[in-house]
């Protein structure tokens, strides 16, 4: 069972990854045709994971564990090395059509960087819009004021370029060009990160707001445990490439079950006085090199409750019969209570 199955009824994915990984090279391609072989970092590596209409995923995990790649995989911005993408059941290959290039859009992460600062706003949009025939020649302006509007700026904003308005203002202005091929999934890569706490919240009600009128799926992607808690109907876990447990989000704050989400959910500040202390243990160290991924478990050098069977087994992505919906990645996800550690995590850097 995979987190692509929809189970337990559950609709069919709109946007799916099916095995899907995404490889880098590494190092001298001269030097790797000498010695004939090629150093590859395995950014994404093997991943199930699907978007359901009109549902609010996130994908959340440490910098550095694939999840933007991925991202840029499901929009079609990078190929995948193997493994496929479908939406809504049709595959997509390596070149999509324009119709399917319509229906996933991205916001990026930095709003400074993702605009071309030679167009004014009003151009930006036009020039989607007559590319992609998305309307009427004549209605282009009138769409563009449109869709300003739609994301909170007035229409004069046409004129102006993205260097005149703030951060806040610009991520806007992207969500917008998103917004104008009218997507049926919108992937928000770290929306509000490089935007000032003031204006983070507005931001991320406004893709609220903008998910119920328009009826689009999102894809979030977040350090943020407690935005996702409020914006997103399940949560998906990554590390070092592999998604490591899915669940319904208010099952997985409840209960996680991998050791890794355990620790994730410990390092959420807790500024409440007389606030409990968690039972869970925070994360040590660091993650392993992409390019020296342990054996078995990848997560067992740095895991608590590692054992000597989590070095020679890789665990699946599986539920139990009593929680089809929660997935997890851990050979003792699902048991009563976790073993005790043998000391695994303590030599993880040597594995």
């Amino acid at each position: 069972m995979t987190a692509a199955d929809g189970a337990g009824g559950q609709p069919e994915a709109l946007l799916a990854a099916h095995g899907v990984s995404v490889f880098f090279p590494v190092g001298s391609q001269v030097m790797a045709r000498v010695q004939g072989e090629e150093r590859r970092l395995r950014a994404v590596d093997g991943v199930d994971l699907d978007i359901r209409p009109g549902e609010a995923l996130a994908l959340v995990g440490e910098s550095g564990s694939g999840k933007s790649t991925l991202a840029l995989a499901l929009c079609g911005l990078r190929p995948v090395d193997t493994g496929d993408i479908t939406l809504n059941g049709k595959a997509m290959g390596a070149r999509r059509s324009q119709a399917d290039r319509r229906r996933v859009q991205m916001v990026f992460q930095d709003p400074y960087s993702s605009l071309n600062p030679r167009l004014t706003v009003g151009g930006v949009l036009r020039e989607l819009l007559r590319v992609h025939h998305v309307v009427p020649r004549g209605q282009v302006s009138a769409e563009s004021k449109r869709l300003l509007t739609l994301v909170g700026l007035p229409e004069e904003a046409v004129t102006s370029y993205p260097r005149q308005f703030s951060g806040g203002q610009r991520q806007r202005i992207a969500i917008a060009r998103a917004l104008a091929l009218r997507p049926e999934v919108l992937i928000a890569d770290e929306p509000v990160s490089a935007l000032d706490v003031s204006v983070q919240a507005t931001i991320l009600n406004l893709l609220a707001s903008l998910r119920a009128e328009l009826g689009l799926s999102l894809l979030l992607i977040s350090h943020n445990l407690a935005v996702v808690r409020h914006l997103c109907d399940r949560v998906a876990v990554m590390y070092l490439g592999r998604i490591v447990e899915v669940a319904p989000t208010e099952e997985l704050f409840g209960a996680p079950r991998h050791p890794y989400t355990r620790g994730l959910l410990a390092a959420i500040p807790r500024l409440a006085v007389g606030a409990p202390d968690t039972e869970a243990p925070a994360i040590i160290g660091d993650p392993p090199s992409p390019l020296q991924i342990p054996t078995g478990c990848r997560f067992r050098t740095r895991c608590p409750i590692a054992q000597p069977r989590c070095e020679q087994e890789d665990p699946e992505l599986t539920g139990a019969a009593q929680a089809p919906e929660h997935l997890a990645a851990c050979h003792f996800a699902f048991e009563p209570a976790p073993p005790a550690g043998t000391g695994l995590a303590r030599a993880g850097d040597q594995a």
